[in-house]
């Protein structure tokens, strides 16, 4: 046994590290039908991955389409570009630059941190550590393991009482890649925590109800992208029969699933995967949202990038029963993380704020019954996309509190 598990510690040691040298972000400005045809073209003949929108099938005129050309295809693409006639623009030069610029906070590299993007295992120590330190206003359930066996730890804050309170369902992480959504969770949690008693919002909220935290929903993506490939998106299930790891956790939900927006292709990024929950971290989370049905008031969902913020439906254009109240939400909430650096976020329904996209998370809860349905997708709007620099963690969660504790007071004062 001890010499399979060495041999297992061996080979994680010397697993391939994906390296970006050479390779661009590159911005699109499609404006005609070529365009877009010739976007959809070039996604066919070679590999390139997509930022934004998520897949090529998603690209219309008139958006900007943010995709990762690997170096071999750098002079094939920049040649169909200038012969389209296309604009476009380089975001990042080089991208390996920015995967070793993006850790540039000097905190101690051991040690978890509220400034830097922390490992799954300085995450998992977080976890333990701060739920032992703060017995009267934190637990920790584990409410089931992900396909590589981890444990998925939901976090409850709230004051203690004898009676069962209304909650609000937080969750970070689904994509792997989305470094600063997991940041976020780990900021919220620590703020709570240090506010209680201090500021009246947080206190009463705290008194009142009790949030849900799930820290890292997509875990062994996150971890992937940590030890292996930085530009990991999806879970890291595996099919006998199929070379292709993984689906998308958000295209993965019983909401419209795999009708919009999402593919049947096991090795498309955005995967609906083989039925409705058959990633089993999606399924622990609904089970869990189920289960505690009667007491989840709002789901919050935290994803990057773009500054958005939005609500139901992303499956279908239909505009969801609720609409002008949860415009009414978003834009309030929006108004108020705007107060603190300027920075602008976009509000409204899924499908026609950014694209349809079926099976994703907040349309279920909505479907579900939890009317105050949220998706966040932070900062930026594409300058550093996914490698968003640890120094601007800080401002993006602070920024990111107001509007949630803006949502997190709305619901408190308007449970139904």
């Amino acid at each position: 046994m001890r010499f399979f598990l060495l041999l297992g510690l061996l080979c994680v040691a010397v697993a391939d590290v994906t390296r970006f040298e050479g390779e661009r972000l590159l911005r699109l400005k499609p404006a005609l039908d070529e365009h877009v045809t010739l976007i959809k073209d070039l996604a066919k003949s070679i590999e390139m991955d997509f930022w934004s929108p998520e897949s090529a099938e998603l690209v219309t005129i008139d958006i900007d389409v943010d995709i990762r050309v690997p170096a071999m295809y750098l002079d094939m693409v920049h040649a169909a570009l200038l012969q389209s006639d296309m604009a476009h623009q380089v975001l990042i030069e080089d991208l390996q630059e920015a995967v070793d610029a993006q850790a540039d906070n000097k905190a101690s590299p051991r040690a978890h941190s509220y400034t830097k993007y922390n490992s799954w295992n300085d995450v998992q120590a977080w976890i333990s550590s701060i739920s032992s330190s703060n017995p009267s206003l934190i637990s920790k359930q584990v409410i089931g393991n992900t396909y590589e066996g981890r444990p998925m730890t939901v976090l409850k804050i709230g004051k203690k009482s004898s009676s069962t309170k209304p909650a609000i369902f937080m969750d970070c992480g689904i994509h792997a890649r989305e470094w600063i959504s997991p940041a976020f969770c780990q900021w919220f949690v620590k703020e709570a925590l240090s506010t209680y008693g201090k500021d009246s919002q947080m206190t009463s909220l705290l008194n009142q109800m009790d949030v849900f935290v799930l820290p890292v929903f997509n875990i062994d993506g996150y971890d992937y992208t940590h030890k292996s490939n930085r530009m990991w998106r999806k879970t890291r299930s595996r099919r006998s029969g199929s070379s292709c790891v993984g689906a998308d956790p958000n295209r993965n939900w019983n909401a419209g699933w795999c009708t919009i927006g999402a593919s049947s292709n096991p090795c498309s990024d955005t995967f609906c995967g083989y039925k409705p929950e058959s990633e089993i971290e999606v399924k622990n989370v609904a089970d869990f949202i189920r289960r505690n049905k009667s007491v989840i008031k709002a789901y919050i969902t935290i994803h990057s990038y773009s500054q958005l913020l939005l609500f139901p439906y992303s499956y279908t254009y239909e505009l969801a029963a609720h609409h002008s109240e949860l415009l009414k939400i978003a834009q309030g909430a929006s108004a108020a993380l705007r107060r603190l650096y300027g920075t602008r976020y976009t509000s409204g329904p899924g499908a026609t704020t950014i694209y349809p996209a079926a099976g994703g998370s907040d349309d279920w809860a909505y479907d579900l019954g939890v009317k105050y349905s949220f998706t966040f997708e932070l900062r930026d709007t594409g300058r550093y996309g996914f490698l968003l620099p640890e120094s601007q963690i800080k401002p993006t969660c602070e920024e990111t509190m107001l509007a949630v504790k803006y949502i997190a007071a709305y619901v408190q004062n308007n449970l139904y």
